[in-house]
């Protein structure tokens, strides 16, 4: 019979939790621009930074290459991968028609307290001054009410690809566009009223015109590269 190596598996056990901890750090600092894109990501380093073992840095990186967030460079070395426009703008068609779709379901599912609670946060970032705004507070305010919105959608799937979209265009955010910050809570704003209304069509159409919105945005900017 054979038998259990228990010492074994809790080692294995601890590796994939730390690798999970790792993997969810790096990914953090990648979203919001601490490993700028083309950063070189040397296991040593990483696992110095974070003070760990480079196994779980390794498998962390390994996940980060496989979700299309790293990519081999010169020497294969691992780096910090940078989406082409191209597919930036590919993801941004697909994510107005996912996330129209989500916000005329969310229209007649979304509870009025949560609506009212994304109105206060998108209200209090508009008055919150340049100086004091964070990265982050943008950032969670921005995924609050998209992501919110998917999942009152009551569709799983649907939710989970506005989520994975969303993380795959986040490089290119309110860096690449800041003049996109107020034009941006305002339509938010517009989003969420259309919600509080049970307007499903009017909901689907803000969505819609808000994405197409930062699209437009990023073809401005390039035009004057």
């Amino acid at each position: 019979m054979q038998t259990l190596d228990i010492d074994r598996i809790l080692q294995g056990t601890r590796i994939r939790s730390l690798s999970g901890q790792a993997y969810q750090q790096l990914f953090e600092m990648i979203q919001l621009g601490r490993l700028p894109a083309g950063t070189l990501l040397q296991e040593r380093n990483l696992a110095e930074a974070l003070d760990i073992s480079r196994t779980p840095v390794r498998e962390a990186l390994s996940r980060l290459e496989h979700e299309g967030f790293a990519v081999r460079v010169a020497r294969g070395q691992l780096a910090v991968k940078a989406p082409s426009v191209h597919e930036y703008m590919e993801i941004l068609r697909v994510r107005a028609l996912l996330e129209g779709e989500s916000a005329g379901h969310a229209a007649q599912r979304l509870a009025i307290e949560a609506i009212d609670v994304l109105v206060q946060q998108v209200t209090t970032l508009l008055e919150t001054s340049e100086e004091a705004r964070t990265s982050e507070q943008l950032h969670r305010v921005d995924d609050a009410l998209h992501n919110g919105i998917a999942l009152a959608s009551d569709n799983r799937l649907l939710a989970r690809m506005v989520a994975d979209l969303r993380l795959k265009t986040r490089v290119f955010d309110m860096a690449q566009v800041p003049e996109r910050f107020e034009p941006g809570c305002h339509e938010h704003l517009a989003i969420l009223e259309r919600l509080r209304a049970r307007d499903s069509q009017g909901a689907r159409e803000a969505m819609e015109a808000h994405i197409d919105n930062v699209r437009r945005s990023i073809i401005n900017r390039l035009a004057y590269i």
